[in-house]
């Protein structure tokens, strides 16, 4: 007794035959790799995880690396990443593409917190002559040469050993242009700081926790 196959079914019965030997194959070579493995885990002695744990606790090392991975698109919130988080840098990435960074209905700062500084609209601005002019704050009264500070905003100490030059003459002018002053940052004064002929506040950092600036 025959039984009729179609035209070209033998090929695909080929196909079955080589897809199955190659999955037992990759079978028998996982089988051998995690025999191997346990071996060697278990006789070596430089990591306690890999002795107590064999073959299993080699995952210990893959998911420590995946979770910076993880966290930082999938579980940390859009305000919670240090020193800079993802709200700020999606700001300005999209600034920097002379996109519309604004968000409607409301922000994800929270502006609870005691001293933070609120923006609030209104739909009826005052007049020129009812706007308070900001107060000049006067640093240093006791010493020879006083500074008087005309802006309450002013540009911060950052790393700016980690900037370019492009990037420290671009705030340098921007804070002379702006009237404000410019905190040279731990990275110390380059001549870039006085290119731009902004104010500046040259900051002394102590290497370990804090810095000061005078």
């Amino acid at each position: 007794m025959q039984i009729a196959t179609a035209p070209g079914s033998h090929w695909l019965i080929t196909a079955l035959e080589i897809m199955s030997a190659l999955f037992i194959f990759l079978i028998g070579l996982l089988a051998l790799w995690v025999v191997i493995t346990f071996i060697t885990d278990i006789s070596q002695t430089r990591q306690a995880i890999r002795r107590n744990y064999p073959v299993i606790g080699r995952f210990r090392y893959l998911f420590e690396k995946l979770g910076g991975f993880f966290r930082q698109y999938f579980f940390a919130m859009d305000r919670e990443e240090l020193p800079f988080n993802r709200a700020q840098r999606t700001w300005i990435y999209r600034a920097a593409k002379n996109l519309n960074n604004t968000v409607a209905f409301g922000s994800t700062r929270d502006n609870r917190t005691p001293g933070s500084i609120l923006f609030v609209n209104t739909p009826y601005p005052t007049l020129g002559e009812n706007a308070a002019p900001p107060v000049p704050v006067t640093i240093g009264r006791e010493c020879r040469i006083p500074y008087v500070a005309s802006s309450f905003f002013n540009i911060s100490g950052m790393s700016y050993g980690a900037l370019s030059k492009p990037a420290v003459l671009a705030l340098s002018m921007g804070a002379r242009k702006a009237g404000i002053w410019m905190n040279t940052g731990e990275g110390g004064l380059a001549p870039w700081h006085l290119q731009g002929g902004c104010d500046l506040v040259f900051q002394i950092g102590t290497a370990k926790w804090m810095t000061a600036s005078w």
